[in-house]
C-alpha cells in the first residue's frame, strides 16, 4: 500500500518546467510517482487542493554545526522550507579537532558568528577528533538533510596549535593540513570552506586562524578537494570591490579543486549598483582561467543590529578588535576612558576604515533594542536625538547609553535598499547565472541578522507583493539551482 498521497496540488518540481495539477505519490519513504489523479489506496491523504507542491528549499549557506547538538530540528530554517542546509562555511567547521582544542573553537564561534559561549560549552559534547566521528554523532538525529563543510580554521588549529594565528604555514604544516583535509573528505566532509574576511575575529580578537593563510596554502587545499567527488567550495573573500589578489585566488582555487566556489555575499542595491557588478566580474576572470566562482546574493533588504556586547562588525573598525575582545568589565572601563573614546572615534573615521566607515555615522544609529528600564524611553530614537537632547557628542551619547545597558543595546544603521530601483536590480541579480539565491547565516548572529528568512521573503515580498520575477520559477532557484551546486 502507498504511504502517502499529496492529492490535487499545482506540483513545481523545481527543473524549470510549468506547474501542473498533480498528485504526488509517496512508497516507502520516496517520491514513487507524479502523475494525475493517482489510482489505489494510501495510509494518509493530504488535499493539497489551491496550494503548491514544492520540493524542499535548500539553504547552503549555514553555520548550524553547533545548534544541531542542542536543537535537531535545526529550527528557524525549516518554519521557512528549508529541507537541506550545508553548514561548516566560512572555515568555521567544528571538526576535526585536537584534544585542546574546543576551548579556542567555543570563543572563536561565539566571537564570530555571535552563538552564546555558555550554550557551546552546555550544548555540545567536543568528545569527537575526526570529522567522521563528528558526523556519526549528529546521523539519523536531524531532522533536516544536513552536510558540512571541513573548515579551514579548524584545520589550521589541528595542524598549527596556537601559531595557526599569525604564522604562516611552512611545507611540513600545509602537506598535514591537505593530509588531514583528506581524512575529513574521506569521511564525510561535503567540501572545504575558508575566510578572508576582515570582520572574522577569533575569541582573543585577533584575526582567525584562515586569514593568515597565504593563496599557496588556500590552493594546495583546493587542489585535495578535487580528489574527492560531489564536492565544493566556499570562501569569503572579503568586504567590498574585490582586489586582484582576490579575484586571482578564488579563481585559482576553483580551477585547482576543479570545483565550483561560493562566495559571500553579494547585496545589490541601486545605494551603489557599480559595487555588485565589478565584484561579479570574479565570475569572468574565474571562467577565463577554467574555474567557476559563484556569488551568493540575498533577496531582500539586509537589516542589521549591532551592540557592544558581541561587538561584530564594530570590531572590523581599525583598533577595535583587540577592545572588542577584552572581558566585560575590562572593555566597559575602556569605553568609559574619554581619551580612549577620542582615538577610537578618529580610527573609525578614518580612510583605512574603508566601507565600515558607513558604521561609524554614529548619529545616524537608531536605538532598537536597550535593556536597563530608564532606557526604554530611547527605543526608536536615533544617537543623533539622544545627543542634542543630552547635550553630548554622538559617539558619546551612544557609548553612554551602551554602558548603562552592559553593551547589550543593539543599534541599527539605515541600511540601503528597499526602495523599488533596487528590487528591480536584486531581480536582475537572481537571473544571472553568476549567482544563486542564499546567504542565510541560519545558525549564527541571531541578536543581529534575520537572513535565514531568505526564502519566504523571496516568495512574499518579491513575488507576491512586488510582482518581481518575470522569468524562471522562484522555486528552481530555491531549490535545483543551490542543489545542483
Amino acid at each position: 500500500m502507498t504511504d502517502l498521497v499529496i492529492r490535487d496540488g499545482t506540483v513545481i518540481d523545481g527543473t524549470g518546467a510549468p506547474g501542473r495539477l498533480a498528485d504526488v505519490v509517496i512508497r516507502d519513504g520516496r517520491i514513487a510517482s507524479i502523475e494525475a489523479h493517482a489510482a489505489g489506496d494510501a495510509e494518509a491523504v493530504i488535499d493539497a487542493t489551491d496550494k503548491i507542491v514544492a520540493p524542499g528549499f535548500v539553504d547552503i549557506h549555514t553555520h548550524l554545526d553547533a545548534q544541531a547538538f542542542w536543537d535537531t530540528t535545526l529550527s528557524p530554517s525549516p518554519l521557512h522550507g528549508v529541507t537541506t542546509v550545508i553548514g561548516g562555511n566560512c572555515g568555521f567547521s567544528i571538526a576535526p579537532l585536537v584534544p585542546d582544542g574546543a576551548a579556542y573553537l567555543m570563543r572563536m564561534l561565539a566571537r564570530v558568528e555571535g552563538i552564546p559561549l555558555e550554550t557551546l560549552e552546555a550544548g555540545v559534547p567536543w568528545r569527537w577528533r575526526s570529522f567522521a566521528v563528528y558526523l556519526g554523532a549528529l546521523d539519523g538525529r536531524l531532522a533536516l538533510n544536513a552536510g558540512f563543510l571541513v573548515g579551514h580554521s579548524a584545520l589550521r588549529r589541528c595542524v598549527m596549535g596556537p601559531a595557526a594565528v599569525g604564522a604562516s604555514a611552512d611545507a611540513a604544516q600545509t602537506d598535514a593540513m591537505v593530509a588531514l583535509l583528506h581524512e575529513s573528505l574521506d569521511g564525510g566532509g561535503m567540501g572545504f570552506s575558508s575566510s578572508w574576511a576582515p570582520t572574522h575575529h577569533d575569541g582573543a580578537g585577533d584575526p582567525v586562524p584562515s586569514r593568515h593563510a597565504n593563496a599557496a596554502e588556500l590552493v594546495a587545499l583546493c587542489r585535495a578537494v578535487r580528489d574527492h567527488a560531489g564536492t565544493t567550495l566556499e570562501f569569503i573573500p572579503g568586504v567590498g570591490r574585490f582586489s586582484d589578489e582576490q579575484v586571482d585566488v578564488m579563481a585559482a582555487m576553483s580551477a585547482a579543486a576543479d570545483r565550483p566556489l561560493n562566495w559571500n555575499v553579494l547585496q545589490v542595491n541601486a545605494h551603489d549598483p557599480e559595487m555588485s557588478r565589478s565584484q561579479l566580474q570574479a565570475s569572468d576572470a574565474a571562467r577565463a582561467r577554467g574555474g567557476r566562482v559563484v556569488a551568493l546574493t540575498l533577496p531582500q533588504v539586509l537589516t542589521m543590529r549591532l551592540n557592544l556586547i558581541s561587538g561584530f562588525v564594530f570590531d572590523a573598525l581599525p583598533g577595535w578588535a583587540k577592545l572588542i575582545g577584552l572581558p566585560l568589565d575590562e572593555r566597559k572601563k575602556a569605553f568609559a576612558d574619554p581619551n580612549l573614546r577620542r582615538e577610537l572615534d578618529e580610527r573609525a573615521n578614518a580612510p583605512e576604515a574603508g566601507l565600515f566607515r558607513f558604521f561609524a555615522r554614529w548619529e545616524r544609529l537608531v536605538v532598537d533594542q536597550v535593556f536597563a528600564p530608564e532606557n526604554e524611553a530611547h527605543r526608536g530614537r536615533t544617537v543623533g536625538e539622544i545627543a542634542a537632547t543630552t547635550g553630548k557628542q554622538p559617539f558619546d551619547a551612544m557609548l553612554d547609553l551602551a554602558l548603562s545597558d552592559d553593551l547589550k543595546t543593539s543599534f541599527m544603521p539605515p541600511m540601503p535598499g528597499d526602495d523599488d530601483e533596487s528590487w528591480r536590480l536584486r531581480n536582475d541579480a537572481w537571473h544571472d547565472p553568476r549567482t544563486v539565491i542564499g546567504a542565510s547565516d541560519a545558525g549564527a548572529h541571531l541578536d543581529m541578522i534575520d537572513t535565514f528568512t531568505f526564502t519566504t521573503t523571496l516568495l512574499g515580498r518579491a513575488v507576491r507583493e512586488k510582482r518581481l520575477r518575470t522569468s524562471a520559477s522562484p522555486v528552481d532557484e530555491l531549490t535545483y539551482r543551490p542543489a545542483r551546486l
